[in-house]
């Protein structure tokens, strides 16, 4: 009891000197442990050797339910992954990294898979790699597990790939008896080799093909886009043309059931599998899934059979039918299995890429959201399963010019103004803050800060700074809704959006605030460049880059480079060297604090602050390489604890690619949940730390 009564006076006293005392800057040369633990949400596995990839571009399924993918990019290297039941079997080996990429088309047979890929120039002398400025857009065999299988003839570095095209991406691939079937989209022909030895036997001319299905009779059904009107063309093994087109449907994967029926899928606004027969002239029999998939019912409300954005389709010999979901703008993996009656088998999701989340300030984080997908979370689960995907809040159909269609969002700040749930999204290099009502659990475009032109809109002013704010509620971007706001400002990386709507940005040498007008009779958010103001840089920085403000307390948080700790490397678009806390800030701005964070910009790795924010009584910074999660009193700066990736995760994490990679909030209990974008392994990290 004296132990504890001396500690509590020394607590209050040392918290008094700190704030009456001219403030130090404090660095975090030890840190006392907390409580915490990690979990995830948006990826069914949890990392090390499982994960599902952060996207599927193509897809096959085998026989006996094995489903083979193919992806450009997975940021963990499974861009051609193996699955079946349920589960992570496998991936295609030595795609990832020295000039290799993956591709959108895969199929496999008994004893090979093949997958469209891309190789680079490099390597080391001697090695058989393309020449400088040249790609080479190959097959490439591998065995069952996943390990590269050589052929005579056979190009690269390990033989094991047949070059197919210097131009573009192999867009179609159909394994029937000894025969390989490639759609050589550029080239605009079929191409066909024999499976065993990957001998040319035969081409013919198609314009713009792209993915193959073989029915059970041998003859090809093929998509075709060549800039007209889409259409699925029918030929003999040899390549005469056969009638029976199907046309009319922007089709995106093909497969044949085990009745011998062709699956379309339909990837325009049906969003569902259309079922022929192909006996004779192709005859629409059936369909699969809900007619307007993620957007019928309740829209964007997730569904067992409510697809969005269709990129993978296949059965197998017992007539299952498995079908991805990519959403739009490569959204993320939803891979799922069903009988053919239509009852789920299981599902696997990968379903966050350069992306983080943040809570709902009014729902004691049990709503989350990221950049297109909203959480529910319940904290009484078990590590990893507290999330439930609940929407997806992206309407391609509605609006078609939704930022995140045309853009690489992927910091994301909810917030609450007079009631009502806005988000606010920034990219990677923090060019723009797009803002989004809620119409239901869809998130509608209804404004746009931006720092500069940029290539779209195209109808947005021709040069400087701009706000878009959709005045008729349309959710379109037309010329007379633009207002202009000077010139570019590159050096703009810090955006705030506080609890009363008011946007705040930092720059190089200056604050810009902008006053949330209200609400117009759509919904939208207020801003224009009349209630605004600008503010000097106040010291000690001589380059603000984050800002955080708490309207509330009158407490404003700025992050950047201080003349006691400037810039000395070339990094760009991180949080600096120093964050100062300063109270009554409307008046006096009076400095509380400041706090040096970890900066080696030439340490190998390097060690950089990528992201912050600010909750309760703690203030959460993030480290780029490492992401380790520093920890500091929002009451004195004082260091705290770091977090970093637990067992949960197999204690590893990717790099902080994104200024807001890190997002906190503190919830009624006194918990703390810190989400950390994780983009190796598709997913976001969850940390929970005890108050």
């Amino acid at each position: 009891m004296k132990f504890l009564v001396s500690f509590i006076i020394g607590l209050l006293a040392s918290t008094l000197i700190a704030e009456c005392m001219t403030p130090s800057v404090i660095s975090a040369n030890s840190y006392s442990t907390s409580s915490y633990s990690t979990s995830w949400i948006g990826n069914s596995f949890s990392g090390g050797s499982k994960w599902v990839q952060n996207h599927i571009d193509g897809m096959y399924v085998a026989a006996d339910g094995t489903v083979y993918t193919n992806s450009e990019w997975d940021e963990g290297g499974r861009e051609a992954g193996i699955y079946k039941d349920g589960d992570v079997i496998g991936s295609a080996s030595a795609i990832h990294g020295w000039g290799r990429l993956g591709g959108t088309s895969v199929t496999a047979n008994s004893k090979y898979i093949y997958v469209a890929m891309q190789q680079g120039a490099g390597g080391k002398p001697g090695e058989d790699y393309p020449p400088s400025g040249t790609t080479w857009y190959t097959v490439r065999r591998y065995n069952l597990s996943g390990e590269p299988a050589q052929f005579s003839g056979g190009r690269g570095y390990d033989k094991s790939m047949l070059i197919v095209s210097t131009s573009s991406q192999i867009a179609g691939l159909a394994n029937a008896g000894s025969e390989l079937y490639v759609s050589d989209f550029a080239g605009n022909r079929i191409r066909v080799y024999n499976s065993d030895t990957m001998q040319d036997l035969r081409s013919w001319s198609v314009s713009g093909p792209q993915q193959i299905a073989v029915d059970r009779k041998g003859e090809l059904w093929v998509i075709q886009k060549d800039g007209k009107s889409p259409k699925i063309l029918h030929y003999s093994k040899t390549g005469t043309q056969l009638s029976g087109q199907i046309t009319g449907i922007d089709a995106t994967a093909l497969a044949v059931d085990n009745q011998g029926r062709l699956l379309v899928a339909a990837n325009g606004p049906s969003q569902q599998v259309l079922i022929y027969n192909i006996t004779k002239k192709p005859t629409l029999v059936g369909t699969f899934g809900n007619k307007g998939g993620i957007y019928s019912g309740k829209r964007g409300e997730v569904g067992n059979l409510k697809f969005y954005g269709i990129t993978g389709l296949g059965t197998d010999s017992a007539g299952n039918i498995y079908v991805n979901s990519n959403g739009f703008n490569n959204s993320g993996t939803d891979l799922r299995k069903f009988s053919p009656s239509g009852v789920t088998q299981w599902q696997l999701r990968g379903l966050e890429f350069v992306d983080n989340a943040d809570a709902d300030p009014t729902t004691d984080g049990v709503d989350v959201f990221t950049k297109e997908e909203h959480f529910v979370i319940d904290y009484t689960k078990t590590r990893g399963q507290e999330w439930i995907y609940k929407a997806y809040t992206l309407d391609k159909f509605r609006y078609p010019e939704d930022p995140r269609l045309h853009w690489s969002e992927t910091s994301v700040f909810v917030r609450r103004i007079a009631g009502k749930r806005f988000l606010y999204l920034t990219d990677m290099q923090a060019s723009h803050l797009a803002v989004f009502r809620f119409d239901g659990e869809i998130a509608v475009p209804c404004a746009i800060l931006a720092k500069k032109h940029m290539a779209w809109p195209t109808n947005q002013p021709t040069s400087g700074k701009w706000i878009w704010r959709d005045s008729n509620g349309d959710g379109y971007i037309q010329s007379k809704e633009y207002e202009s706001l000077g010139g570019d400002d590159d050096s703009i990386w810090g955006w705030e959006v506080d609890s009363k709507g008011d946007i705040w940005q930092a720059s190089d040498s200056f604050i810009r605030h902008y006053r949330y007008q209200g609400a117009d009779a759509h919904g939208s958010p207020i801003y224009s460049g009349a209630a605004s103001e600008q503010i000097s840089m106040p010291a000690p920085f001589n380059k603000l880059t984050r800002i955080k403000y708490f309207p509330a307390k009158d407490a404003m948080y700025l992050a950047g480079y201080t003349v006691t700790h400037p810039q000395t490397g070339n990094e760009w678009g991180i949080v600096g060297t120093e964050i100062v806390r300063y109270d009554n800030w409307s008046k006096k701005k009076k400095v509380r604090w400041r706090v040096s964070l970890p900066y080696e910009p030439t340490a190998d790795p390097m060690l950089i602050i990528k992201a912050m924010d600010v909750a309760g009584d703690r203030v959460f910074a993030v480290d780029s390489r490492k992401a380790q999660v520093y920890m500091y009193s929002a009451t004195t700066g004082a260091f705290m604890s770091k977090l970093t990736p637990g067992p949960e995760v197999a204690k590893e994490s990717g790099w902080i690619d994104i200024p807001y990679g890190l997002r906190a909030y503190r919830r009624a209990n006194g918990e703390y949940v810190v989400f950390v974008e994780e983009d190796w392994k598709a997913k976001v990290i969850m940390y929970r730390v005890a108050s």
